[in-house]
């Protein structure tokens, strides 16, 4: 499969996991609104998230798969089926383990997560039992990372990457169908949720077990000890669990902030958690069809012309990458800045969800975006270390980072409440993409091409022109009352953002920039 076609299917289905990820967050907000179950909720499916992060799609995955190639490439296929098989087995019985102690201790968890849900005592006691039900989802999750790394590495792309549309097509009949059922029977309908991301978890996995029987890689997990013994004594093994310690402390920094950020989230007004979610939902598109897209091509081509020791190849790829940040992130950021409300309202303002919390998500959404073009750029910044095999510079900017989002916490928090907390996150993250690029120039490995201060300001032309738009149109229309006429402001919404689009490619086509001609460079 070529790179082009394997960056195509992998963001075409990243797209639809946004897509169905958004429809998801829309009926959650329609159906619940933002209240104390609803972050009983998102506390208690963070959770197992969190461990998730950590342990399955971060240190361990970063550790797998580099070691699952090697051992594919030194020592063929009936090798690694077997070093498949050892990590296999001592993963399901870590996992076990995990799973157990993690629903013992449930309560010891959400307090550490949020311990201001007790302020409301239903909610605190439902966040528990909705971990202890969800918990073993971290189980599932972590043996479709195994999964996941074994496909990418034998190049079948498409299963690893669709599946997260099944957890939302689980959640989404959970909230759909299955929470009015719920309350017809007498059973806080919330509880529904949980019932979609196990079976989501389930669902995940069992997608994966055709396609690596098909490869004749599904793994046989050794019950007995003399097994067990064999998985743990295996070279490979023991060398994906040294490579997952320092792996595990660049991934658990930015988990770490996530943890912080909720567990002072929890002691703001009821509703806090879920306006941060469903906040955090809308800048997920950007950042993840942008980020997805900008990584799968870059990534592979850093790491060749660093192969190459071809210098000036490295730097323009990095100058091609940041440059298609620029004209894409910053009207992006402008329009979740200007516009946010009328986003908001249209997407979400159904159901439960009020007026009020309208508010506090397009507030939470501004500071996030106030961030944006940081955020994108680091996805483009640090695959500049990685592809030369430099891990610890961004895992001490990050360090240095969440400390400085502590410390804005402890201004911005008290002045705007859960803005602060987005604001926080979003300058830090400017910041951390102010020290790749700096790190980068200073380095000699990223050399800016002529022409930056020109194309800047033609992108900053056209963003001007943007914003008076984008003005116009939020206070042109009162996206609130339009709730009772809701098809009418879904069109409004769609022309406007056409609109808004137009404006923007006219005004840097204009101002001499041919977005054409430099997306196809």
């Amino acid at each position: 499969m070529s790179l082009l076609k394997s960056a195509s299917t992998v963001s075409l289905l990243t797209l639809a996991s946004r897509i169905t990820g958004l429809v998801r967050e829309l009926l959650v907000a329609s159906t619940f609104g933002a209240s104390a179950m609803t972050d009983a909720f998102n506390v208690a499916f963070r959770i197992p998230n969190l461990f998730r992060r950590l342990f399955a799609e971060g240190a361990f995955s970063q550790a797998f798969v580099p070691v699952l190639a090697a051992s594919k490439t030194q020592n063929g296929d009936e090798a690694t089926h077997v070093l498949i098989g050892h990590v296999a087995t001592v993963l399901a019985w870590v996992l076990l383990l995990t799973c157990v102690v993690g629903v013992l201790a449930a309560p010891l968890l959400v307090w550490a997560m949020a311990s201001g849900l007790q302020k409301d005592p239903r909610g605190y006691e439902a966040a528990v039992f909705m971990t202890r039900f969800m918990f073993p989802y971290i189980g599932f999750m972590s043996l479709v990372a195994l999964s996941s790394g074994v496909l990418n590495t034998w190049k079948r792309f498409a299963v690893p990457a669709a599946t997260p549309v099944l957890l939302n097509i689980c959640m989404i009949s959970a909230a759909w169908l299955l929470a009015p059922w719920f309350k017809t029977q007498g059973i806080e309908p919330i509880y529904a949720m949980g019932v979609g991301v196990m079976l989501g978890g389930m669902l995940q996995l069992g997608v994966q077990i055709p396609a690596l029987r098909k490869l004749g890689l599904l793994p046989r997990i050794a019950a007995s000890r003399q097994g067990i013994r064999e998985a743990l004594a295996d070279p490979g093994t023991r060398r994906i669990g040294s490579l997952m310690l320092p792996a595990l402390l660049g991934v658990s920094v930015a988990q770490i902030s996530l943890l912080i950020n909720t567990q002072i989230a929890s002691h703001l007004p009821t509703g806090s958690v879920s306006w941060l979610t469903y906040a955090d939902r809308l800048m997920e598109f950007p950042t993840a069809l942008l980020g997805v897209a900008l990584g799968v091509v870059l990534m592979p081509q850093l790491a060749s012309a660093k192969a190459a020791g071809d210098a000036d190849k490295y730097s323009g790829y990095l100058d091609w990458g940041l440059r298609i940040v620029v004209v894409m992130a910053v009207p992006s950021a402008i329009g979740l800045l200007v516009f946010a409300k009328p986003l908001v309202a249209v997407l979400y303002h159904y159901g439960a969800f009020t007026p009020a919390d309208v508010q506090q998500t397009s507030v939470a959404l501004m500071g996030y975006a106030a961030g944006l073009l940081g955020l994108v750029a680091i996805k483009v910044l640090a695959p500049g270390y990685y592809a030369s095999q430099d891990v610890k510079t961004p895992v001490r900017i990050a360090i240095g980072i969440l400390v400085l989002t502590q410390l804005m916490n402890i201004v911005f928090v008290p002045l705007y409440q859960v803005a602060g907390l987005s604001l926080s996150i979003g300058l830090a993250a400017m910041v951390n993409a102010g020290l790749l690029l700096t790190g980068l120039i200073r380095r000699g490995t990223f050399r800016p091409e002529p022409g930056w201060g020109r194309f800047l300001l033609q992108v900053l032309a056209g963003s001007a022109l943007l914003v008076v738009y984008l003005l116009w149109a939020s206070q042109a229309f009162d996206w609130i009352a339009l709730r009772s006429e809701s098809w009418k402001r879904i069109g409004l919404l769609t022309a406007t953002l056409a609109g808004a689009a137009g404006v923007y490619l006219g005004a840097v086509w204009a101002a001499g920039l041919n977005p054409r001609q430099f997306l196809r460079r």
